[in-house]
């Protein structure tokens, strides 16, 4: 996550993840979240920079981030289960 410390990390991520789950109607644990948000925020800002060159920085930026990264991977999720 661009400009923030791994603590600073996990409790965006695990923010970010709890929205996401709330939004999309899931039922994940607290690890879970957490793990979504991060890896969300990760695969996403990636994603930015390949297309815009830049990303969203901060505390805000990163949550908007990593909000829509793990609702993202929730609908992957989905996805791919509903085919197998």
């Amino acid at each position: 996550m661009t400009g923030l410390g791994w603590f600073a990390a996990i409790i965006v991520g695990g923010i970010a993840g709890w929205l996401a789950e709330k939004f999309m109607h899931s039922n994940m644990g607290i690890i879970m979240n957490i793990i979504l948000g991060i890896v969300g925020a990760v695969v996403l800002n990636a994603i930015l920079m390949a297309v815009v060159g830049s990303t969203l920085g901060g505390w805000i930026g990163q949550l908007i981030i990593g909000f829509i990264g793990a609702s993202l991977l929730i609908w992957v999720a989905r996805a791919v289960r509903g085919r197998a």
